[in-house]
């Protein structure tokens, strides 16, 4: 009884010492060459622009890129001759994946884009779940409405590997035998510190009656988000050396106003985190996810939920 005691709390003592002094894996591990530079993207530049009808139209997104997983958006249109913002009344904004052998389909996105009056421009979001190549190609089939006037345009895009893993993303079955996808939002950026985890959750919509629907309105409607659901979050570092150790004061993701999921992460120390997830629907009846063991156990990988981002910073 001793024998084991003494060992727990020499386990006990070493979770700790890991989290606390932050210098468990820094001999083994490089870090900094695992995940390269990840800097904090705050700027809007134009992924792409196109002229129709006299306008001209320029896409904008964090860094000029489009990349797999959640993407914030901007729509300037400016009269092409004049180079001013036009006064456009509405826009939608729809994402089409054709795959290699033809079929179509969407992704999760805002369809009817919001507009900033103050700096002229639309906005919203769209996940990405595929980057451009093998798999197939992106267009945005984009219509926006001058007086009386429609004006459509379909522009080719690219789409590219996330390499920042703080902004993962996964899709998954649940056990409702629905699909869902769960995009992370932010931090871009996370500190060795309490974090802000926001979370896009998404479901895949059963498809209309194909017989009374475009293919447009067969897309638009193909993804709707996830209400009212909760993303229970237990993080941890599952490399044997680091005894799959948590950290205290982590929040569980719930719904906000603006429709994503926010909760707190708390990052003890840099390294290999293992973000594990419990999906809860409305009813609180588990969607997908197992519970994690709490054990710290040293020199044992540690187990993850079925349902589970990996995060580096």
């Amino acid at each position: 009884m001793k024998v084991s005691l003494l060992i727990k709390t020499i386990g006990f003592y070493s979770a700790i010492a890991c989290v606390f002094l932050g210098s468990c894996t820094k001999g083994k591990t490089d870090y900094e060459a695992e995940r390269g530079v990840v800097d904090e993207v705050v700027e809007f530049k134009e992924v792409t622009s196109a002229v129709t009808a006299g306008y001209t139209i320029s896409i904008e997104a964090l860094n000029g890129t489009f990349y797999r997983g959640y993407n914030d958006i901007r729509v300037k249109i400016k009269d092409t001759q004049t180079n001013t913002p036009v006064e456009v009344s509405a826009l939608t904004f729809l994402p089409i994946k054709t795959a290699v052998t033809g079929e179509k389909s969407s992704c999760p996105h805002q369809y009817d884009f919001g507009y900033n009056a103050e700096n002229k421009y639309f906005f919203g979001y769209t996940v990405f779940t595929n980057e451009s190549g093998t798999e197939g190609s992106w267009t945005l089939d984009i219509s926006f409405t001058v007086g009386h006037q429609t004006v459509s345009l379909i522009k080719e895009v690219s789409v590219r590997q996330q390499t920042n893993k703080n902004l993962n993303m996964t899709a998954f079955t649940g056990k409702d035998d629905q699909q869902y996808i769960i995009a992370l939002v932010s931090p871009q950026k996370p500190n060795i510190a309490e974090n802000k985890l926001v979370a896009g959750i998404y479901k895949l919509n059963k498809p209309l009656d194909s017989s009374s629907n475009s293919i447009a309105d067969q897309l638009q409607f193909s993804y709707s988000q996830a209400d009212r659901y909760t993303l229970k979050l237990d993080p941890r570092m599952p490399e044997p050396s680091m005894g799959n150790h948590s950290s205290p004061n982590n929040k569980d993701l719930i719904q906000d106003r603006d429709g994503l999921y926010h909760g707190v992460v708390n990052y003890t120390m840099t390294g290999n985190w293992t973000l594990n997830f419990i999906l809860l629907d409305p009813d609180g009846k588990v969607v997908r996810g197992t519970e994690v063991p709490k054990d710290f156990t040293p020199g044992v990988e540690g187990r993850k939920s079925e349902l589970h981002l990996d995060i580096l910073f």
